[in-house]
């Protein structure tokens, strides 16, 4: 008979079965301050449902079990259908369910963005890949309003919190998802060298029929109902937007053939493919020449979304790490007391508080876009966030796994695949460089709303010898010469994060939080190269920041 040879002692299991609401109370903060208190009784239980076991594994199965391509049906018809594993159902239908995707637009109230922020944050703590078809189809929604036509056809079915997985023409689906298609083999960011073209059936202008011809070389999520796809019109004409359904409006399937799905780093859950256009049919969307300007009010939405989702990653990250670390002993006692391990803890809190803050501040702009402050913050600040949060999220998710060791190096875990999922929001709508030269071209475009947003944070950052210092070097960058300034993009937009997270922190946290990021971050001591956790903790209370981070 076998014997066992061990104990299985001091190993920790994930955690799971909690509240994800009732143990941020960063979070619920930021909800009573912007206003969406009125929204607490549905997202604290959308937050239990969230934090339950069962929904962990969902998330697990439908990242395991990643989507598959069935081009033909079994007589060789083409179908182009995605099939995906139940738990990718399960956890759509509850996310549309909560009404998250329409809010913004639906609800009238104030709160409602600040209201969303939350939801979204909180549902991609558990299972990112979901929610690419919800951002997509969200962003698209302020778009297909200015078009009379498509609204009064789809509008019902954008706001709908139903969920309809069924691949039906759109008049039959009580609920439809809508992608984009912006991104083909030779230009990647740069839209301006796509050669899809566009032609006329009949009539041309907005709102008349096109038959589509060309490629795209990411099109996200392509089970979706339809997509909006940028075009030429014509060989070598200008840019344009084309509404293009996956079916006809007369009942057959639309010519959009899905070459292959991408076999992607993360993100597993959710398809991205590569498709060809052979005269698919689709709808104008406003007026020739406007179509990347169109796509680029569509990535503004969807660039939130990233600054939201990374968050919402590095958050889970962090609650994992100290969970396990309270628990996983070592050289005689918890981790967690281990006074270099709490100054990596401490270090990684910290970045997740200045995250959230600065994430709710832009969620408000996007509810508030009517003064020059407000369009800095949505405009210039978003690009700006979407730098360096999903930067930051990809390097202290890899210091999550350390924190872990093996444990977090194992793909059947959730920190792993946290790892593997931070580096698409960093990619995807814009890399780095390309949301440097948005706030650059932010900054060139409506300089006094760069001065309204410096004069907004300047009540604070004048009373911080270290705010008002990093104050002072951003009025110097921004009057550079053009020219010199483009390579100085990232440090200008650091720098611009830096300032707007310590304001912000010094605004509405306690002194503890602010304390701490303005000495670890800026001056000399935070302002160079540096790892998580090369922190002076000496002054620091890290006690009460851990535990705030996540209470005991």
């Amino acid at each position: 008979m076998n014997q066992p040879t061990h104990d299985v002692f001091n190993q920790v299991p994930e955690l799971r079965d909690y509240d994800l609401l009732a143990t941020d109370p960063a979070l619920r903060e930021a909800i009573e301050r912007d206003g969406a208190a009125w929204a607490l009784p549905q997202l604290g239980g959308y937050a239990q449902l969230l934090g339950q076991h069962s929904t962990y594994e969902l998330a697990a199965l439908a990242n395991r079990h990643t989507p598959e391509l069935h081009a033909f049906d079994t007589r060789g018809r083409r179908i182009d259908q995605v099939e995906f594993h139940p738990g990718w159902h399960q956890l759509m239908a509850m996310y549309r369910g909560e009404g998250l995707i329409s809010l913004p637009f639906k609800e009238r109230k104030a709160g409602r963005w600040t209201a969303w922020a939350a939801g979204f944050y909180l549902h991609g703590q558990i299972e990112q890949g979901t929610l690419c078809p919800a951002t997509m189809t969200q962003a698209c929604i302020p778009l297909i309003q200015r078009e009379d036509a498509l609204w009064a056809a789809l509008g019902a079915k954008l706001y709908s919190n139903a969920y309809d997985p069924r691949d039906l023409p759109v008049a039959q689906k009580d609920s439809i998802w809508i992608g984009m298609g912006m991104t083909e083999k030779q230009g990647g960011s740069d839209v301006r060298a796509n050669t899809t073209v566009a032609t006329a059936i009949g009539p041309e202008g907005r709102g008349q029929e096109y038959l589509l011809r060309g490629h795209k070389w990411f099109f996200s999520a392509p089970m979706c109902d339809a997509h909006l796809v940028v075009a030429r019109v014509g060989e070598g004409g200008p840019f344009a937007c084309f509404y293009v359904p996956r079916w006809r409006p007369d009942g057959t399937k639309n010519a959009v053939e899905i070459q292959r799905l991408k076999d992607k780093v993360g993100n597993r859950s959710n398809s991205s493919s590569e498709v060809e256009f052979r005269d698919a049919w689709g709808v104008l969307m406003g007026e020739e020449g406007r179509g990347i300007r169109t796509i680029i009010e569509m990535a503004t939405f969807t660039r939130l979304n990233c600054v939201v989702g990374s968050s919402a990653i590095f958050r889970q990250a962090l609650v994992q790490a100290i969970a396990y670390t309270r628990q996983r002993h070592a050289f005689g006692k918890a981790l967690a007391e281990q006074p270099l391990m709490r100054a990596v803890l401490t270090d990684m809190a910290l970045e997740s508080e200045a995250a959230l803050v600065l994430l709710m501040r832009l969620a408000r702009a996007y509810e508030r876009d009517d003064t020059p402050a407000e369009r800095a913050w949505k405009r210039m600040m978003t690009p700006a966030a979407k730098f360096w949060v999903c930067k930051r999220t990809v390097e202290l998710t890899g210091e999550t796994m350390e924190v872990l060791g093996g444990n977090g190096y194992i793909l059947d875990g959730i920190v792993g695949r946290l790892f593997l999922e931070a580096p698409v929001n960093s990619i995807w709508e814009g890399s780095g460089n390309v949301m440097c030269l948005d706030v650059l071209r932010a900054l060139a475009r409506e300089p006094e709303a760069a001065q309204a947003l410096l004069a907004e944070l300047a009540p604070v950052a004048l009373a911080e010898p270290a705010l008002k210092a990093l104050l002072q070097s951003i009025t110097r960058l921004v009057t550079t010469a053009p020219a010199e300034l483009e390579a100085l993009g990232r440090v200008l937009v650091q720098q611009l994060v830096l300032l707007a997270q310590g304001c912000l922190l010094r605004q509405h946290t306690p002194a503890c939080v602010a304390d701490a990021f303005i000495a670890t971050r800026l001056g000399d001591a935070g302002m160079g190269a540096r790892v998580a956790g090369a922190i002076d903790t000496r002054e620091i209370d890290t006690a009460a920041i851990l535990q705030r981070a996540l209470p005991v």
